[in-house]
């Protein structure tokens, strides 16, 4: 009976007008990391970040992390390249598969820093930004392993089973757990826990990227361990459960310290970014300073009427008092000139009584 599976591709390579090589893995890669960066540039956007900063830093981020990831893949499986019967130049065909997520985070973080730098913005909050993207870029990622038909684990007769059928490189072909599928599932889940934790605990300072790192290292050590490809074993385990181990510790005590040592959240992520605003399609534009400018102009023009009211109100205070004091002038005058004819009336009449007195005095 013929059992429900997973078909893998016939091959990973197309040629392309047949001439040009499209190879699934390489184009895998390539989609997250424009993945990545959309979603990257969204975010640092919402966070008052410009627009094209997140882009302008992954251009060494990329290259850096590209070179660490294949280094941690090569020491760490240097058997697969330097062991007698292999062929060394072999380590720098990275087309075909093997990259490590250890150092490509590792010497990726290095290019970020520089980027960061030249841009003049703290690594930490654009590593917040990044974060979910970068875990949806190992979702996506994770498919270049099934067109290369690698990185399976152990046989299943589930219905969702991985049917290899390449015979190369030591494989047997049958039917097998999809721990590429696992493990991109699980990366989708991340990226979805860390947006949400982000936006609800207000995460800063690094914490959203320590938290994608912490929670990618709980799927890949039970993810790791259902893997049956060759790896270097310690105490019974896979070196690379032991890493997952080791940097989920380093994760969840950094964001316990940095919670304590510097709580919240980032009020500035670029300087000078906050002159600018974006539309919906991340493009940017400049604030609205032409109503700023009206909001000013209006506060002046309500400033120059407020004035001129009091202006007005002013003169008409200084013509109530000029008119106050005319009257009262008026007033005093009028009292003057009436107690001046009243002395006139008075002297008058004195005279008037001596010339009688005279008169009745000569005739006596």
């Amino acid at each position: 009976m013929e059992i429900a599976y997973i078909p893998s591709p016939s091959r990973g390579v197309y040629e392309l007008f047949g001439v040009i090589p499209l190879r699934g893995y390489a184009f895998c890669i390539i989609i997250g990391v424009f993945v990545a960066v959309w979603l990257g540039n969204r975010r640092w956007i919402a966070r008052g970040g410009r627009p094209g900063t997140v882009a302008d830093i992954a251009v060494w981020a990329v290259p850096f992390g590209l070179v660490g990831g294949r280094l941690y893949h090569v020491i760490t499986d240097y058997q697969l390249y330097f062991s007698e019967g292999q062929d060394w130049v072999d380590a720098f065909k990275i087309w075909e598969g093997g990259l490590g997520i250890w150092g490509a985070i590792a010497f990726g973080a290095v290019g970020a820093w520089i980027g960061c730098r030249s841009r003049g913005v703290p690594l930490p909050a654009w590593a917040d930004a990044l974060a979910p993207g970068i875990a949806l870029a190992q979702a996506i990622g994770r498919w270049g392993n099934w067109f290369n038909q690698e990185l399976y684990g152990r046989e299943t007769d589930l219905p969702w089973a991985l049917h290899i059928t390449s015979s190369t490189d030591g494989r047997v072909p049958g039917y097998y757990h999809p721990t590429f599928l696992y493990e991109s599932l699980w990366c989708i889940g991340v990226a979805v826990l860390v947006i949400w934790a982000d936006r609800r605990f207000k995460l800063g300072h690094g914490r959203a990227f320590a938290l994608y790192v912490a929670a990618y290292c709980a799927g890949r050590f039970w993810i790791e361990a259902m893997r049956v490809d060759e790896a270097h074993h310690f105490l019974g385990m896979r070196l690379n459960e032991w890493t997952s181990i080791v940097v989920f510790l380093l994760a969840v005590l950094y964001i316990v310290l940095s919670a304590r040592l510097r709580p919240g959240r980032e009020e500035v992520v670029e300087p000078g970014a906050s002159d600018e605003d974006t539309d919906d399609d991340g493009a940017a534009v400049k604030l609205d300073k032409k109503s700023e400018d009206e909001d000013s102009e209006s506060k002046k023009s309500e400033g120059k009427k407020s004035d001129s009211d009091s202006e007005s109100k002013k003169s008409d205070a200084e013509k109530s008092e000029d008119k106050d004091e005319k009257e009262t002038a008026e007033a005093e005058t009028d009292s003057s000139s009436g107690s001046s004819e009243s002395e006139t009336d008075d002297s008058s009449s004195s005279v008037e009584a001596k010339d009688e007195e005279a008169e009745s005095a000569k005739k006596a």
